[in-house]
């Protein structure tokens, strides 16, 4: 009898752990909650925009990430760092004119990092996702483990989770409870982006390139507090894109812009006012991303790449594989092909 795995999320780890796990004797399906694939991987692709919402940057040192690339016939090119930068150290002071160091570029994928998402989407030809289907219980007390969301029932012989380690353990009821040790480190465990605000600007022409300006900010002031050139690779499409202080989920999109702007034409001049669209993500409040019992201050990273999340549980029918189980640059988009590799591996000794 041909034995069903269930991926819960459908992000780079999970549509990944899927690939390497089709047509490999087993039945297998994704259950994601969000309405689209892709998890912390978010593109937004128009006619006039391509902007990252989520997960962008890689380097070279990134090689598994590379090699995904290569062997999914992706591309990239080099983040423009190009002229002068800018960096904002005091409120009471000017913005300063820096120039930074050409020695350790960051790279983005030509099409945007989704481009990687729907590749993989379109080869999982004998995996069937379902969409909308935030997981609440999961009962590992029978033979066929029952999964429940609000609005089906599935059953599964093994479980590979890609969620994030506390919304795992924090929002899905696991029977039998898992070993304390275990749930005492997920529930303290950082996900990457959990707490960031990400936004863009998009323009018709890059007005900061034309003055010899790398579009970059740095910024103790905020609420901007790092700002990138964020034009495509083929030059037709033009925007500056970046973070934003935590503390600004607080405020309303409307009051975000509002200060957005104050800062922007500070640093850029009356020019950056003459955006087409603006856009943002406040990943805070993705219920997918960050569990809404997580509290408290966490250090970016903390608890990511634990051993015990590389572990099996429930005699061997329950396996991790987000970014953040990774044993190298975990919470990274190199983590989460590293982890989908090792369950993917741990699966096939089984």
């Amino acid at each position: 009898m041909t034995k069903k795995i269930t991926i819960l999320g459908a992000g780079l780890s999970g549509l990944l752990t899927a690939y390497r796990l089709q047509n490999k004797g087993f039945e297998i399906e994704i259950i994601e909650a969000r309405e689209r694939i892709g998890g912390r991987i978010h593109t937004i692709n128009s006619a006039t925009a391509q902007v990252e919402m989520g997960a962008t940057w890689f380097q070279e040192t990134h090689v598994h990430f590379r090699n995904l690339l290569a062997e999914l016939n992706l591309d990239y090119f080099e983040q423009f760092m190009q002229g002068t930068s800018y960096f904002e150290p005091f409120s009471t002071a000017p913005a300063q004119e820096i120039q930074i160091p050409q020695n350790s570029p960051s790279y983005r994928v030509i099409g945007g990092t989704s481009q990687l998402i729907d590749t993989i989407h379109s080869k999982l030809t004998a995996v069937s996702i379902h969409l909308n289907e935030p997981v609440t219980t999961i009962d590992f007390e029978n033979e066929r483990i029952k999964i429940t969301t609000p609005d089906k029932t599935f059953e599964t012989d093994y479980v590979i989770s890609t969620l994030p380690q506390a919304l795992f353990t924090h929002d899905i009821k696991i029977t039998p409870e898992l070993p304390q040790k275990l749930t005492a480190i997920a529930e303290n465990t950082h996900t990457w982006m959990q707490d960031s605000i990400k936004v863009a600007f998009v323009y018709a022409e890059p007005f900061w390139r034309n003055k010899n300006f790398s579009g970059t900010l740095f910024s103790n002031v905020g609420p901007i507090t790092e700002f990138y050139d964020q034009s495509n690779a083929a030059l037709n499409k033009f925007a500056l894109c970046g973070f934003i202080s935590s503390g600004m989920e607080m405020y309303t999109q409307e009051e975000r812009l509002a200060k957005l702007k104050t800062q922007l034409e500070k640093i850029f001049g009356q020019e950056s006012l003459d955006f087409t669209s603006y856009h943002e993500t406040v990943w805070a409040k993705e219920t997918a991303t960050k569990s809404a019992k997580q509290l408290g201050f966490m250090y970016p990273h903390q608890n990511n790449g634990h051993p015990l999340f590389r572990e099996s549980y429930c005699d061997n029918r329950l396996f991790f594989a987000g970014t953040e189980t990774a044993n190298q640059y975990p919470g990274y988009m190199e983590g989460a092909v590293i982890a989908a590799q090792n369950t993917a591996n741990a699966i096939l000794k089984l």
